[in-house]
């Protein structure tokens, strides 16, 4: 499955997104944001619009074995989706600051429903050639929804304390995603088959795209030049869009992020294994979706903890958490068990990703955390790709397995051995004259509790 990582006004993916914890009396909260205006319009077109992302690779898996192809062109087309659609949103994203949101979203969900028409019309067992390009193309074309949603809180939003809500309202509608999906894909492929599934995919994503792109905050939204203030002189990181891979915090969370990713894909892969081994079709489906409720019930277990220590600390523990959880797999549990045990290393994907986007402002150059956040998204969606690669390279679960288990210890070693490259620098002010709620400008991803505004930037590249 793709991870629940919520993506940066100004580059989009999961893709994935990067939740943040409720905390524990968020409920009235919540009530009051969803009566507010354009508010339910806006998070269901998104969490509608961003289905796709959750439900295509599984769809691609579950339609190729259905047509008799092999499991190295299932994983193979799952990758290529994944690889173009975290390789694409940056660019989305840059054009969806220059042109606005309404054009930018329209013209991704028109592309994205002609792309999974196509797949339906060509058979990807068939014409695999075809078939791959189109699923690049599809992924191309993934909307950048999450992130046209982050620009627009602050707009829809009354004050900062909602805005908080509205955030970790978000980070919850997109683990409903990784939930939803799968368990979309298993009831269309039960009801109208595989082929039709891939059409269900693309009008799915045209409609919430729709929605949301059509909404009035969406039409009237322009991106406001840097407010004046005692920043505005302040250093800047390194112009273009490498520019945060120079600072070695950021390379280091990356790093991590990339590998945990391997074993997030290679997770769709092990699903489908289980399922052929068992003559249970239900489990390609459900195991994802389990692992997802396992980071959704993360995220709310998280938010309402007493936390002591570093975020750096933090993201540790869950690396480590993430890589016992997948150990019980081993065991080939039986169908029941499996969906239980996909739990576990669910409970601790959340806090990683919580604490990885929060410690973005500790070590990503002050002006660029957005550009930062936007790596992570990146990585995470690449190393998904990859890990749904390398799993699909044989039949059976024992290439799936090690997938996962190497890139979930490869994300531990890489935060344990480069810790030195996480130690926060000087602490940032809580306000400051371009953080300010409000305004027509981007949010930072990273939300955990600690997260500061843009301020002078104290760090150099390495």
């Amino acid at each position: 499955m793709t991870s629940t990582v919520l993506d940066p006004p100004t580059t989009p993916t999961r893709t994935t997104t990067a939740p943040a914890g409720p905390a524990a009396s968020a409920s009235p909260g919540y009530r009051q944001l969803l009566t507010s205006p354009h508010v339910p319009r806006l998070l269901t077109g998104a969490v509608v619009g961003h289905l796709p992302v959750a439900m295509a690779p599984l769809a691609l898996l579950i339609a190729v074995r259905a047509q008799g192809g092999s499991v190295g062109l299932a994983g193979l087309l799952a990758a290529a989706f994944g690889v173009s659609a975290a390789v694409a949103q940056p660019g989305w994203a840059t054009l969806l600051e220059r042109r606005g949101q309404t054009v930018t979203l329209l013209a991704c969900g028109l592309g994205t429903a002609g792309c999974f028409l196509g797949l339906a019309v060509v058979r990807p067992a068939g014409q695999p050639v075809w078939a791959l390009l189109l699923s690049v193309a599809a992924g191309l074309c993934t909307a950048p929804l999450e992130a046209a949603l982050r620009a627009l809180w602050p707009e829809v939003t009354r004050g900062p304390a909602q805005l908080r809500t509205a955030l970790s309202l978000d980070a919850c509608a997109q683990e409903v995603v990784f939930i939803a999906g799968p368990l979309l894909v298993l009831a269309l492929g039960v009801t109208v088959g595989g082929t039709a599934t891939l059409v269900a995919i693309g009008l799915l994503g045209l409609a919430g795209t729709l929605a949301f792109a059509t909404a009035r905050p969406a039409r009237h939204w322009r991106p406001a030049p840097a407010a004046p203030g005692p920043t505005s002189a302040a250093p800047t990181a390194p112009a273009g869009f490498a520019g945060p891979l120079r600072y070695p915090g950021t390379r280091t969370l990356a790093s991590a992020l990339l590998c945990a990713g391997v074993a997030l894909g290679a997770l769709n892969v092990l699903a489908l294994a289980f399922a052929e081994h068992d003559h249970d079709p239900a489990l390609t489906t459900v195991m994802p979706a389990a692992l997802a409720a396992g980071s959704l019930i993360g995220s709310l277990l998280y938010g309402r903890l007493r936390r002591t220590g570093t975020l750096a600390g933090h993201a540790r523990v869950a690396a480590f958490g993430l890589l016992a959880g997948l150990v019980p797999l081993l065991l080939e549990p039986a169908p029941a068990a499996a969906v239980l045990v996909a739990v576990v290393p669910g409970l601790f994907l959340a806090p990683l990703l919580i604490n990885v986007f929060a410690g973005l402002d500790q070590v990503a150059p002050s002006g660029m955390l957005h550009t930062a956040a936007a790596w992570m998204i990146t990585s995470l969606g690449l190393g998904q790709a990859a890990g749904t690669a390398l799993a699909s390279t044989a039949v059976g679960a024992a290439a799936p397995l090690a997938t996962a288990l190497t890139g979930a210890a490869a994300a531990f070693a890489v935060l344990l051995l480069r810790r030195s490259s996480l130690a926060p620098h000087r602490p940032r002010p809580r306000t400051t004259a371009n953080n300010v709620p409000g305004r027509s400008r981007p949010t930072p991803a990273h939300r955990g509790r600690g997260s500061r505004g843009p301020v002078a930037d104290v760090r150099r590249p390495t």
